[in-house]
């Protein structure tokens, strides 16, 4: 049987431990409170998570994100999704599915607006960091990276289509944006990408210090422009400061990361925008265009 998303419930959850690892048959089972679109995502106990592919189209994106996570224990300090057992399909369930450490912590949304500079200043820290590691065996930017990691161009067809809808000065200043940035390259060796920084995949302790990343399922090694899409997403000018500030990349680096987040804003609704990234879709767009403006 393959189950449909919305079929994936507690009690297939529970048939699937019960059947497969025993030892956790009698520990509670219940939905995280906001899944995402290619996993579907329970609470096994209080210290375990079970991920499970919506469709068979993400298997191999969640068994590329085990490979990933194994790759990064060994060289990444900061705390990332440990996999403690790898499910195999069977008659209750027809795709593979894994059991991963539960991380405490709490979302951006939950950070004092007081301690937010401590919260981008550690998050800024760990993409440095992240950087830095090591890249062998590490999968390369494409296709199954949902293009992160590639050069923006790669999303020019998204863009290209959706200018037309904007205002005509919106999309003057989106355009003039866009035409620089694909102008430039990444000329440094490829890094580790992570592929979706947002508020909800970075997690917190009560000190607004950044305990964890999580959801590597779009990570691989290529330009990091991608990730710093996030500080025109989810930060204000003084945090997209600091960020530059501390990642100390080439200036051509953030031309690409405006043009990232300028296409996720275009082909996000604005809700969606609001409540991912917390910012209103038109004030990044203006953000992120005002690169080429100052």
């Amino acid at each position: 049987m393959t189950a449909a998303s919305d079929e994936i419930t507690s009690s297939l959850v529970r048939s699937l431990v019960s059947e497969q690892f025993p030892q956790w048959s009698e520990l509670p089972i219940r939905p995280v409170e906001v899944q995402g679109w290619d996993n579907r995502t329970f609470r096994l106990g209080d210290r375990m998570t079970v991920r499970l592919p919506s469709a068979d189209g993400y298997v191999a994106g969640l068994l590329r994100e085990e490979q990933t996570l194994a790759i990064l224990d060994s060289s990444f300090g900061v705390a990332i999704p440990r996999v403690l057992a790898t499910g195999a399909p069977s008659a209750v369930f027809n795709r593979p599915w894994s059991i991963r450490e539960w991380i405490d912590g709490h979302t951006l949304a939950a950070v004092h607006a007081r301690e937010r500079e401590t919260a981008i200043s550690s998050l800024g820290d760990a993409l440095r960091e992240l950087q830095a590691c090591e890249t062998a065996g590490g999968p390369w930017a494409g296709r199954t990276s949902a293009y992160r990691g590639c050069h923006v161009s790669a999303v020019g067809e998204d863009v290209q289509g959706r200018l037309s809808l904007l205002s005509e000065r919106q999309a003057g200043a989106c355009r003039a944006l866009w035409e620089a940035a694909v102008a430039t390259v990444w000329t440094r060796r490829p890094v580790w990408v992570h592929g979706d920084v947002a508020p909800g995949n970075i997690l917190f302790d009560s000190n607004a210090r950044l305990t964890a990343l999580i959801d590597f399922g779009q990570t691989c090694v290529g330009d990091p422009a991608c990730d710093l899409a996030f500080a025109w997403l989810s930060c204000n000018s003084l945090e997209r400061d600091r960020l530059r500030n501390l990642l100390e990349l080439p200036e051509d680096a953030w031309l690409r990361a405006a043009a990232w987040a300028m296409w996720k804003a275009l082909i996000s609704s604005p809700e969606e925008m609001l409540t991912k990234y917390g910012r209103s879709r038109d004030v990044v767009l203006d953000d992120a265009a005002g690169l080429t403006t100052r």
